[in-house]
């Protein structure tokens, strides 16, 4: 195909050859051209984060495991076990010439005892506090596993709603420069265009079809990624993404330091800790006193009177340096812990002060793109297409002209979409961190 002159077509003519492309400028955007299942989850990320809690394999085993600690509480404190022991005394029946026996009432005595262990005073309620302490931070344990995998679901559901909405976007471009090449190859039968155009208008869309598979590729991988969280096959079906509710006016940052510093599990879980160390330290202070033991004895003599006896039992804690050393590395770990809980408050204090830091951003982003970029380059596609339909003199420059604002709106659509998106992913880390945002 060879260039040919370019000349002045008259309005009658041009306002013909663009007619489709004006038409298609003013196409609504379409709903996606992926396939999905409407009757399975994924239209909202409440729905998906529900379903979740019951058939996430991560969480399900975070959920046993804070029972089985649970479970330990109730056998805190019991008393010890008692013993019973058999002794056999004179087996070699010394005191009555006799054969030497292994059996009861074969030598010259059997004594039957029972012992029972008794914990020094205040063990017994020391061990319930420590079992209840280490149930709490389980819990705790549990509640920060399940924010967690909240916020992976919120996440990566944004990711799939996000590439739904670019691939609404991007069919209406493709929509909009297979009509730009259909007029550029009118024009150019009709020897009012060029080659050049016809060229430019079959690179434009051939790229946007090239972006519709990098779309497609990131949708399918936040779908995959969903089903993981939900435990279920990667191909799994999923439905349309439905719109988020609408993002919140306003937040009060210090009052997200306030929740975060004292209602994040991981905070709770390490001042747990501290409470943990310090009844961990009463304890190793407590081995200082001693335990005691009580036990209850039947003497059964071959062919001698029956007797019984009582034993009493005292523990005697010699070993004072080793107690010593206990009481310190305690005391250490107090501090540790304390430390700790510290650095954890610090940490997620600074994490939500990072996504703060991206909430504004985005949300000021969002409102510029919104209030100031969109309806700027709407008006200059509205003053384009009016130049052209009132037949301006330079109509080549004004078709131009049409196609770079069109062009421009879609792009401005995109940056729209990518603010709103950053801004809901740095709301979902907020809530993470401080809780449900209201």
């Amino acid at each position: 195909m060879t260039a040919c002159a370019t000349r002045r077509p008259t309005r009658a003519a041009w306002r013909r050859v663009c007619v489709a492309a004006l038409l298609s400028l003013g196409v609504s955007l379409g709903a996606s051209p992926l396939a999905a299942a409407q009757d399975s989850p994924g239209a909202s990320a409440e729905g998906l984060v529900a379903l979740a809690r019951t058939t996430n394999p991560a969480f399900a085993a975070e959920r046993h495991q804070t029972q089985a600690v649970r479970e330990r509480f109730g056998a805190a404190g019991a008393l010890p076990d008692p013993r019973f022991q058999v002794e056999l005394m004179d087996v070699t029946n010394t005191m009555r010439g006799g054969n030497t026996a292994l059996l009861p009432g074969e030598v010259g005595e059997t004594r039957y005892r029972v012992v029972q262990p008794l914990p020094g005073w205040g063990k017994r309620a020391l061990e319930r506090d420590a079992a209840r302490t280490a149930a709490a931070r389980a819990e705790a344990g549990q509640d920060a596993a399940w924010r967690t995998l909240e916020a992976q679901v919120r996440a990566v559901w944004l990711r799939y709603w996000q590439a739904d909405r670019e691939a609404r976007l991007n069919g209406a471009q493709q929509r909009l420069l297979k009509s730009v090449e259909e007029s550029a190859l009118a024009r150019y039968r009709n020897g009012i265009g060029s080659q050049q155009e016809v060229l430019q208008a079959q690179r434009a869309h051939a790229a946007e079809r090239l972006a519709a598979l990098s779309i497609a590729q990131r949708r399918e991988g936040a779908a995959a990624a969903l089903n993981a969280l939900l435990g279920r096959t990667p191909d799994a079906p999923l439905a349309l993404p439905d719109d988020p509710p609408p993002l919140p006016a306003k937040l009060d940052f210090p009052s997200l330091v306030k929740r975060v510093r004292q209602a994040h599990p991981e905070a709770r879980a390490e001042a747990v800790g501290v409470e943990a160390a310090r009844i961990e330290r009463e304890r190793t202070r407590r081995e200082r006193q001693p335990d005691y033991a009580v036990g209850l004895t039947y003497n059964r003599p071959r062919g001698g009177q029956e007797s019984w006896d009582l034993m009493f039992e005292v523990m005697i804690p010699l070993q004072q340096g080793v107690r010593d050393a206990r009481e310190r590395e305690t005391a250490a770990l107090s501090l540790a812990a304390d430390a700790r809980r510290l650095a954890t408050e610090t940490r997620l204090a600074g994490e939500l002060g990072t996504a703060w830091s991206a909430w504004q951003s985005a949300t000021d982003r969002l409102r510029l793109v919104r209030t100031s970029l969109l309806p700027q380059a709407r008006a200059g596609r509205d003053a384009a297409r009016a130049a052209l339909a009132a037949g301006a003199p330079s109509s080549t420059d004004v078709f131009e002209a049409v196609l770079m604002t069109e062009r421009q709106v879609l792009d401005t659509e995109f940056a729209l979409l990518q603010a709103e998106a950053e801004a809901r992913l740095a709301l979902v880390e907020i809530g993470r961190l401080s809780g449900e945002i209201e």
